[in-house]
């Protein structure tokens, strides 16, 4: 991945007598917390700009219509 240096991968410390499902959940966790997953998934292809604002716009309409629906409860 272009930009990317090991230094910025997403790194945790095992802490003495953790267990791995642990050390790994808390891994899993901060790798969400920081988006990576969602950066590499979006920049596994070309998106033109006016695919992005087309895809954003259908966002914010499906955002706006929960809102309204939800909005009396």
């Amino acid at each position: 991945m272009q930009g990317r240096s090991e230094s910025d991968l997403s790194e945790i410390r095992l802490k003495k007598g953790e267990p791995i499902d642990r050390a790994l959940r808390r891994l899993k966790k901060k790798v969400d917390r920081e988006n990576t997953l969602r950066d590499v998934r979006a920049k596994r292809h070309y998106e033109k700009p006016t695919e992005r604002r087309r895809r954003k716009l259908k966002v914010a309409k499906f955002n706006a219509m929960l809102s309204r629906k939800y909005a009396d409860v």
